[in-house]
This record gives structure tokens, sequence and C-alpha cells, in this order.
């Protein structure tokens, strides 16, 4: 089972198709195996990280369910709403996760939402909690783009550049049918995803280890710019603000969050600094 060809001057990725295989007539997809192992993998490297700073690892454990739960019914519930046009017409295909349609940008809001309300009730800093989860969430991204592969979609637009992907006929947009390979945007986003994680994981979690809410500012600012960028090879984009697809919205509004929140956190930390002298 061939994913990716290589020819002289090309590397071509190309789905095998969205089921991995059947279990007693049950449909195993890739997407949910890669949705599922991106969580895995990405608690584990959250566990490793909540070990040395001196988490109770059996309340992130929990943690973690509860986020994993409210956090995929926020991203499909994202995704419905802006795409209502389709899915009215379609109530049943809400409940069909396994063919994809679940938003980041739903995960960071239902994310925040949840950690908020809990450590509200804990009486805890909501930026130890978000810091810890944002360093090692790119990780998860990073595995789980891998799902949208499988299922042909999160795709560019058409390219005759040597990386490209193939995607069949069914799932090309009328516009680009007689188009065979296109931007593999979601291997784009996959590799923006790791360096986002190496660098909040392996160096500002160190150097800013004091100093809470950087690496969750600084997840806000630097996911979203690859985000923003990349957004605007996509051809599955929904509606428009301002001339800029609603996830390119949605990502300068999370950069000029992150760019404030940066500078608040900054200016706290001199504060204080300047009263103890």
């Amino acid at each position: 089972m061939n994913f990716i060809s290589f020819y002289p001057a090309f590397i071509t990725f190309q789905s095998p198709g969205e089921v991995l295989f059947k279990l007693g007539g049950i449909d195993v997809h890739w997407y949910g195996i890669f949705i599922a192992a991106g969580f895995l993998i990405a608690l584990g490297a959250c566990l490793y990280a909540a070990k040395q700073e001196g988490f109770d690892l059996n309340e992130i454990i929990d943690l973690s369910t509860l986020l994993l739960v409210g956090t995929i019914i926020f991203a499909r519930l994202y995704y419905v709403i802006f795409d209502w046009d389709y899915f009215h017409a379609h109530l049943a295909e809400i409940f069909m996760l396994w063919k994809g349609g679940l938003s980041i940008h739903g995960v960071i809001i239902g994310g925040v939402i949840i950690l908020f309300l809990y450590t509200k009730f804990k009486k805890v800093s909501l930026f130890k909690y978000t810091d810890l989860f944002a360093c090692a969430l790119p990780l998860g991204q990073s595995i789980g783009r891998w799902g949208n592969f499988f299922n042909s979609e999160a795709f560019g637009i058409p390219t005759t550049l040597p990386l490209r992907v193939y995607i069949p006929l069914e799932r090309r947009p009328v516009e680009f049918l007689e188009y065979n390979y296109f931007h593999p945007t979601f291997f784009y986003e996959s590799l923006w995803n790791l360096v986002v994680f190496f660098i909040l994981f392996f160096v500002l979690r160190h150097k800013f280890k004091a100093i809470n809410g950087v690496t969750t500012f600084s997840y806000l600012i630097l996911y979203s710019a690859g985000r923003f960028i990349i957004e605007s090879l996509r051809t599955d984009n929904i509606y428009s603000i301002l001339n800029l697809h609603i996830a390119q919205f949605i990502s300068l509004i999370l950069i000029i969050t992150g760019i404030i929140g940066l500078f608040i956190v900054f200016l706290n930390k001199r504060s204080l600094r300047e009263k103890k002298v």
C-alpha cells in the first residue's frame, strides 16, 4: 500500500482510501485512528511536562479526558455552524465524525472555556494549565492532520510543484475537475505544527517557566500565523469576512490576542520586578 510515490523530481501523496479495515461489519477509518493517535501521543508529551513541573498526573489524565470529549463537541459544533447551509439539509451527517469536519479553532475555544471553568472552580492559575496543554497540543495537531490526507480533504489549489497530492475525481471541487494534483496543505500544516511544538516544548517552556501565559499566547501567535498563510491555498474555505476566509479571520484575531496577551504578561512581570526593587 503506497501512500507516497517518488518519481523524478516529484513526490506525490495519494490516499489509499478512508477505511483502514472492517471489524464485524464496522468500518474503522484512518481519520479516527489519527485523531486518537494524535491525542494519545500529545497526552504523553503533556504528562512528561506535567511530571517535570510538579502537577498531579492523575489530575491531568482526568482533565485531559474531559478536554477530549468537550473539545470534540466544540470542534464539531464550530464546523457545523459555519457550514450550516450544507448541514441543515443533512442533519444525520452532523454526527458522522469519521467523515472529517473537526475544527481546531473549535478545539481552542472549547479548551479555553473548559479550562477557565475548571481553574475557576479549583481556584488555581488558568495560564499555568493552558501553558501545559498548549505546549503539547501542536504535536497532536501535527499527527491528526494526516487524517485529512486519508479522507482526501483539506487540500489546496492545483499545483505543478514537485510536492503534491493526488485527489480522486469525486473529491475535487467542481471548478478544478480537470486537475489531478493539488497543494498538500494538510502536510504543510502538519510540518508547521511540528515546528511549533519544538519551539514551545523544548524552548519557551523552559526559558519562561516562571512566567505563566507565555507558552499559551506564543502558541496562539505561532500556530495562527502558519494557518493564516496555509489557509490562502485551501479550496474548502467557508465564507469570507473583510476579504479573508473565516479561518484566516479567526487566525488574525488569535494572533492579535496572543500579541496583546504577551505584552500584558511581560508588563505585569516588569511591574512586579520594579515593586520588589
